[in-house]
């Protein structure tokens, strides 16, 4: 028999009834390529790149051994060169790659070119184009079939591949002494002692990852309970208000359930927290969490970010990509600023909901997926769908729960405690001691409205962390906006007339600019004389002929010093 005549038919044997495939006499079982580049993946993300080499290596050459010694026993090939040619149409019917011409002889001057490698897809797949050779499991394959046939140890390595950019594949076999100590470095992937050593330094660090890991988080946890002592945090949520307390009790709630979710609220307010607490508290916790910034990205970038793209695509396009779906497979995506995208890309984001299922740019084939997906928005969306820039039908598959996250003003039980949560953050990240805020400080937190919500909080926080010239934040190491933010009127007692209200508020404002009438005007958005004609009416300012026109501000500015103002 010549290795030609092998057929997949002859040498695949199926028992439907007892789970066992059989090829070429062997037990064999199919795997899925992209399972196999998945495992590359995990491999490099959690042992390192020269641990995952010398495992995958090795694997390659224990599996072309073994497929050595099951193709003499099932054939009796009579030559050594037979032998390696049923190779060549073994590992072709594999689905492994396929040689350019001829057999598959990397002992050959002229080495082996291959083409349609499984594993140089995989890489580019999963980790784009590599810095040096990366089939890896090939040239191990291809080095323990050899070494059956030849009866010594034969190493093939790599000098080109497609994983790199290359054209095609290229191996070329040697004996360890005709490689000589020029190729040490890539021979040692081959040393079962070598993958002991890699293995137990990727261990290693590892642990100390996780070590450094814990210590940072012990740190982190210990400032919090110095300086937020009152704080409870699920993932970071202060929730003191009974707004919040029922926002955080819906959310673990609707975790439980696979439904979607529409998160709203203002900018700042912390809808992607939220979203995160309901990935945390579901059943996809272990699975991936990926956001993405629907506003910020273009209608045509939008839609290969979400659902990947197929090489050649579009100019640019050198290799199929996965897209955010099937990146975040088994988990949750969160799709922030739903409304900002267009009715185009709507519909396609519905036909996703409805059919679980994509289909990357360039491609005609559709991919199923298993994502859960969490949409936010700043927007009122009633509003686009009344106003025809928002899907109906899209609304209603994204609002199957609502999450509504209140503003920060709306939540003042939690602004205290949230101020000194973030404190402690940003002091651990600065890696200054603050103890607290003083009472000045605090008081002007509260008075002020927090357009930005807790964004904007943090980010106030972190400058007064950076400025502060003791262990606590004073209110001049606040925004000037906060430093300057008036009291708040509240209603306690009786009603009491308007004008006397007025009156109290305007003084308020007068002593905050230290008795300067035209800023006070300004901000009161009043004319300079209204202020001056109430002010006069209010038995604070007296005029007199002899006294000269500047000397009302003078006396009005004494009185405020001395505290004599009604």
């Amino acid at each position: 028999m010549r290795a030609e005549d092998l057929k997949h038919d002859e040498l695949l044997e199926l028992d439907a009834e007892g789970g066992i495939i059989r090829f070429a006499g062997q037990r064999a079982v199919l795997l899925d390529a992209v399972a196999m580049g998945l495992l590359r993946k995990y491999l490099v993300e959690n042992f390192g790149i020269t641990a995952a080499r010398a495992v995958l290596t090795q694997f390659g050459f224990a599996h072309g051994w073994r497929m050595a010694e099951a193709m003499q026993a099932e054939f009796k090939w009579t030559s050594d060169e037979e032998w390696r040619r049923a190779g060549t149409r073994i590992h072709t019917l594999e689905g492994l790659f396929r040689v350019e011409s001829g057999s598959l002889d990397p002992l050959s001057p002229a080495g082996s070119t291959l083409v349609a490698s499984y594993e140089a897809e995989q890489h580019l797949l999963h980790f784009g184009r590599a810095d040096a050779t990366a089939c890896w499991t090939l040239s191990g394959l291809t080095s323990g079939y050899s070494s059956r046939i030849a009866g010594k140890d034969i190493y093939v390595l790599e000098d080109r591949c497609m994983g790199k950019g290359d054209a095609a594949c290229h191996l070329v076999g040697r004996t360890r002494e005709e490689w000589g100590d020029e190729h040490a470095d890539e021979l040692r992937f081959f040393d079962a002692k070598r993958l002991a050593e890699c293995l137990d330094v990727s261990l290693q660090r590892v642990t100390e990852t996780l070590k450094s890991a814990e210590r940072k988080l012990r740190e982190h946890r210990r400032a919090l309970v110095r300086v937020a002592r009152d704080v409870e945090e699920p993932l970071g949520i202060v929730a003191k208000s009974d707004a919040m307390r029922t926002l955080v009790d819906l959310a673990r709630r609707v975790a439980k359930v696979d439904s979607t979710t529409l998160i709203t609220g203002e900018s700042g307010s912390g809808k992607e927290r939220v979203a995160q607490l309901v990935h945390e508290e579901s059943t996809r916790a272990a699975g991936p969490f990926i956001a993405v910034n629907c506003g910020a990205i273009t209608e045509t970038l939008l839609e290969g970010e979400l659902f990947g793209h197929a090489r050649g695509a579009f100019t640019g396009a050198t290799q199929d990509r996965p897209g955010l779906f099937e990146a975040a497979n088994n988990g949750t995506l969160l799709l922030d600023e739903i409304g900002e995208v267009s009715t185009g890309m709507q519909v396609k984001l519905l036909r996703v909901l409805q059919e679980r299922e994509i289909r990357r740019v360039g491609e005609n084939k559709s991919r199923k997926v298993d994502v859960r997906i969490v949409a936010a928005t700043n927007r009122d969306l009633t509003h686009g769908v009344a106003g025809g820039t928002f899907r109906q039908d899209l609304y209603y598959r994204l609002k199957v729960v609502e999450l509504r996250v209140p503003p920060l003003r709306e939540r003042r039980d939690d602004l205290l405690p949230l101020a000194r949560a973030l404190l402690a953050d940003a002091a651990l990240r600065m890696k200054r001691k603050i103890a607290g805020l003083s009472p000045g400080a605090a008081d002007k937190l509260m008075r002020y409205e927090w357009p930005g919500n807790v964004r904007e909080l943090e980010n106030a926080m972190e400058r007064a962390v950076a400025l502060a010239r003791s262990n606590r934040v004073e209110v001049e190491d606040l925004p000037e906006e906060i430093r300057h933010a008036l009291p708040k009127p509240a209603l306690q007692g009786a009603v009491r007339p308007l004008e006397d209200i007025e009156k109290e508020y305007i003084l308020a404002a007068l002593a905050l600019n230290r008795g300067n009438q035209t800023h006070t005007a300004e901000q009161l958005r009043i004319g300079s004389a209204t202020l001056y004609r109430k002010l006069k009416r209010y038995g604070l300012i007296t005029t007199k002929a002899a006294r000269p026109a500047t000397e009302p501000a003078r006396e009005l500015k004494a009185r405020l010093r001395s505290g004599s103002l009604p």
